[in-house]
């Protein structure tokens, strides 16, 4: 059975919109888009370079994988972040998108996300990791899908904003594997589930 790992950068009070650009996810009025780009140093590209270095799938909610397309798709620059987006291959999870063919090596996952994902996970194949895609890490961390989480946690509050954990989330235990900590204060955190209850009907 593959794994699924999430990496998310997170403030604070929980808030993970809108990390990068100002006009990245404006939705509900939210002002503070690009939070994120202050605390860029050389500890986390290295930190991030150690995750791309390993072989794996990825896996979007529709949102976010449309944002990516957007920047990512046909981009030939010689970053190896670059590289590694083009060539994994990207499955996108959706009720509404109608086809993944805009960008290369993108497989649609039509359908309710937590049943669709589950039966990816099943199959022999590469782990799975997720980059930002907050809503499908939700619906994921509910149906106790998600064996790892990544958290760079910076160093600010913004009080507005879509939480990780918007609502209410099972029970889940997780052990600190590791830290590194920037020179721009983020807390790059890594966690391995170790236990967790379904969620209640």
């Amino acid at each position: 059975m593959r794994s699924i790992g999430v990496t998310m950068n997170v403030t604070l009070d929980g808030v993970v919109q809108g990390l990068g650009r100002p006009d990245e996810d404006t939705r509900g009025g939210f002002p503070h888009g690009g939070w994120g780009n202050r605390h860029q140093d050389e500890v986390m590209a290295e930190e991030m370079s150690r995750g791309m270095s390993e072989p794996g799938d990825m896996l979007f909610g529709r949102r976010t994988w449309e944002d990516f397309t957007k920047v990512w798709a046909g981009r030939e620059d010689g970053n190896p972040f670059t590289t590694h987006m083009n060539a994994a291959t990207k499955y996108v999870a959706s009720t509404t998108l109608e086809d993944a063919g805009a960008w290369q090596n993108s497989v649609l996952l039509r359908g309710d996300a937590a049943r669709t994902v589950a039966e990816l996970k099943a199959r022999p194949g590469n782990n799975l990791s997720i980059i930002g895609s907050a809503a499908l890490v939700r619906a994921l961390h509910t149906a106790g899908l998600v064996d790892r989480y990544t958290l760079l946690i910076h160093p600010l509050t913004l009080g507005a904003g879509a939480r990780l954990f918007d609502g209410p989330a099972p029970l889940t235990e997780f052990t600190l594997t590791r830290s590194v900590p920037t020179t721009k204060g983020v807390i790059i955190a890594y966690y391995d589930r170790v236990a967790s209850e379904p969620a209640e009907a």
